[in-house]
């Protein structure tokens, strides 16, 4: 069933939900780094820095709730400023329908404007429908990070991707 939703940058009203739904997808065990959210005041934290840094942040917002995001947040040494960290979920009921791909090609156009010429992220090797949307934005292969989660003593290896953009984006 088609699903009606729209992306916009991330703000302060946003943060309650942000944080409802990094916690849904951490809970599920099996795509994020994180088994459970961080407490409020550190989730506040981080996105009141992507808001004054101006990093990409951006969530996907359907029926008056915010269901999924992706954030791209910049590297904090001067030698690695050129280039960020891609983090990204949508809540379990709204997948594979398009709001990935949307947030990702928001959050993408966004990091390039913003001037950066490398974006990277991990993805569990057993995570193939994200891995082939990150194929599909360019993002290639740059090595497996083997034993990279435990959890519940099972251990996964994750894929290291990046893309590359010149720097005149």
């Amino acid at each position: 069933m088609p699903v009606t939703f729209r992306v916009v940058p991330i703000t302060e009203e946003h943060i309650p939900g942000f944080r409802a739904a990094v916690d849904s997808v951490a809970r599920e065990l099996r795509y994020l780094s994180l088994m459970e959210a961080p407490p409020l005041e550190s989730t506040r934290e981080f996105v009141q820095g992507n808001i004054a840094s101006g990093a990409p942040h951006f969530v996907a917002m359907a029926d008056d709730k915010v269901v999924a995001w992706c954030d791209v947040t910049i590297k904090s040494r001067p030698s690695q400023a050129h280039s960020g960290v891609l983090g990204m979920g949508v809540i379990e009921p709204y997948r594979g329908r398009g709001i990935g791909r949307a947030l990702m090609d928001a959050a993408l156009k966004a990091a390039k404007a913003k001037g950066l010429t490398r974006v990277e992220l991990t993805v569990r090797v057993d995570n193939e429908p994200a891995k082939k949307l990150y194929d599909a934005f360019g993002f290639v292969v740059e090595g497996i990070c083997q034993r990279h989660m435990c959890i519940n003593g099972e251990y996964t290896d994750s894929y290291y991707m990046a893309v590359l953009y010149d720097k005149k984006g």
